[in-house]
């Protein structure tokens, strides 16, 4: 974790969750009454530390609270990419002069959240994907969360990868064309020369906003449904190598859509969550020095 204290007093706690597609934040004032929340885009450290401040900023502000200023702020972020210290300290670098601040990845955030602090597991794939345990002697674990450009299997922007890489295929005729692939084309082009420039600048994100159109063709492409479970099995891997037997809470988007492709072992571990990565954020904040935590 990293923190930093300007030695003002709070008037507002905010915990933050931040990927690679938006950034939700929740306010709070001293007595952990939540205000407002808000939402704003991408604050993955990778994607740039200028526009994660900024983001931050804005779904702070969107969370409609009267007078918040973000100076007056006790912020618990929980921010994909921490991982890459010169992507942190950046980060760290570039804090606009809120009151504190306490700086963890948003894989632990969600662990927090969906265990109230307690021990637990959490299986996350949204855009990225990792898993993370808080074990009973208080250390942690992590499995996953390479990042997309090498890792993240059974995330969004994996499973993006993956459908482009079957367009590519069924384009050179090295496997059959179905629905799946011809999705692809309408979204990035027919041409070998629109799918190159779309993987060029697609990013985490632009390869994630093509996982949803794997999940629309499961019924009617066979490579579509068969994705899915290539994606399930990966995430059964990450969820069996981080911890056998901690209760397992699922988060985000794409872990939630393949909850029913997940092994029968994972299924008896599952919980549901107590809350999400706002809340795992905004009670660790509450937890650093707020006296009426």
């Amino acid at each position: 974790m990293t923190s930093h204290d300007s030695g003002r007093a709070p008037r507002w706690w905010v915990g933050v969750d931040g990927g690679g597609t938006s950034t939700r934040a929740v306010v709070a004032d001293a007595d952990g009454r939540v205000l407002g929340r808000g939402e704003a885009g991408a604050s993955a450290l990778n994607q740039g530390v200028e526009q994660a401040w900024r983001h931050i900023g804005e779904a702070v502000a969107h969370a409609g609270v009267p007078g918040l200023d973000l100076r007056d702020c006790a912020l618990g972020l929980g921010l994909s990419g921490t991982g890459v210290p010169a992507q942190l300290q950046a980060f760290v670098a570039a804090e606009p002069g809120v009151a504190r601040f306490a700086l963890i990845t948003d894989g632990l955030a969600g662990l927090l959240g969906a265990h109230g602090g307690r021990p637990g597991a959490l299986l996350i794939s949204g855009t990225g994907s990792v898993a993370e345990a808080l074990l009973e002697d208080g250390t942690r674990r992590m499995t996953g969360g390479w990042g997309w450009q090498i890792g993240d299997e059974g995330s969004g922007a994996w499973l993006g990868q993956q459908a482009m890489k079957i367009a590519q295929a069924a384009f050179d005729g090295r496997a059959p064309r179905g629905a799946l692939a011809d999705s692809v084309y309408v979204a990035a082009g027919a041409s070998r020369e629109a799918l190159l420039a779309f993987c060029a600048q697609a990013g985490q994100g632009g390869y994630a906003s093509l996982a949803r159109l794997v999940f629309e063709h499961e019924h009617d492409d066979a490579a579509a449904a068969a994705l899915l479970d290539a994606a399930a099995q990966a995430l059964d891997v990450l969820a069996a190598a981080l911890h056998p037997s901690l209760p397992l809470a699922l988060a985000g988007s794409v872990a939630l859509r393949l909850a029913p492709r997940l092994s029968p072992a994972l299924q008896a571990r599952r919980v549901e969550p107590q809350g999400d990565a706002t809340a795992g954020a905004l009670w660790l904040i509450r937890q650093r020095g707020n006296p009426r935590a």
